[in-house]
């Protein structure tokens, strides 16, 4: 989806400026050695106005992914919180994506990034589903990439940095070129780890399983909260290594995400999962966590936070 929104808002290294003004230089480190980290956050219309779901998890995890590439975030968390309200409200929007970024600007040239200095932006946009209009209904097809996952003694999966997504880019680009929605890719170790930029989940007998985090995966925060949403729904949950013929042999996958939200497969390399059409379980956890952003039941506050 291109982005292109004239006239409206991003902030930028702490002020709101016009979209087309949000610049940097051709020689900004992040772009020639991607050292960059950022997060995706969604916001949803709900009873009390409009609120980002899980706000201050996704901006911790963009503190620890600082951290880790050392980068010292010039700001502190409610000053970001107070620039995604700001960006936001700016907007006027009701439901959007918003993009925070942590990036090493112009400074020097070189693969050395600790000269450079540490710029942050916020932008925002009205995005819909992440993979398709139809996806969340009927589901997706996918491919197990040729590309495998990054190793974490080659570079840190938890840290959710630029630099990984060029990995997932090509997975993604290759499954486009072959005619999938999506791919899934493999750990150097054979297992499987996430999607391009998803995490995945495999119901069997009932049982819901997610690949653990030693196998690569991020951690995902709609990972995470669909994990706790199905042990409420008394949903038997495991985190455990997942196999690429178990994918095939499923009764149900589904990918989730920030921006993909929950979202059922259909295939995999030409191999129908399930019935190819009834997926239940995907379907009654998709439920529950859209009712959960938008506010409409109780037990789950703490995770919206209204702007507004």
């Amino acid at each position: 989806m291109k982005v292109s929104l004239k006239g409206s808002k991003i902030w930028l290294d702490g002020r709101l400026v016009d979209w087309e003004d949000a610049k940097v230089h051709v020689l900004t480190h992040a772009l020639h050695y991607a050292s960059a980290v950022f997060e995706g956050i969604r916001v949803y219309t709900t009873p009390k106005g409009p609120a980002a779901f899980r706000l201050k998890d996704h901006l911790k995890r963009l503190f620890e992914s600082s951290k880790i590439y050392m980068m010292d975030i010039p700001y502190n968390m409610e000053e970001l919180i107070d620039a995604v309200r700001l960006t936001v409200n700016a907007n006027g929007y009701r439901e959007c994506y918003v993009r925070p970024i942590v990036f090493r600007g112009y400074g020097t040239m070189g693969v050395n990034p600790l000269n450079s200095p540490v710029q942050v932006a916020v932008a925002a946009w009205e995005w819909g589903s992440y993979l398709g209009s139809n996806a969340p209904m009927k589901g997706v097809r996918c491919m197990v990439s040729s590309w495998r996952r990054i190793n974490a003694q080659s570079l840190p999966p938890q840290a959710k940095s630029t630099a990984n997504y060029a990995n997932g880019g090509l997975a993604k680009a290759e499954a486009v070129k072959n005619g999938f929605d999506e791919a899934i890719m493999l750990n150097t170790e054979g297992y499987v780890t996430e999607g391009s930029g998803e995490n995945i989940f495999r119901v069997k007998n009932g049982v819901l399983s997610t690949p653990p985090a030693s196998a690569g995966v991020l951690r995902g925060i709609t990972r995470d909260t669909v994990l706790k949403l199905a042990q409420e729904m008394d949903i038997t949950t495991e985190r455990v290594n997942i196999t690429r013929e178990e994918l095939y042999t499923a009764d149900e996958l589904f990918f989730s995400g920030t921006a993909t939200e929950v979202v059922p497969i259909r295939e995999v390399d030409g191999r129908q999962i399930g019935d190819g059409s009834n997926y239940p379980i995907t379907a009654k956890i998709r439920k529950r966590y859209l009712e959960v952003v938008h506010g409409e039941v109780d037990g789950h506050e703490d995770w919206l936070l209204y702007l507004r």
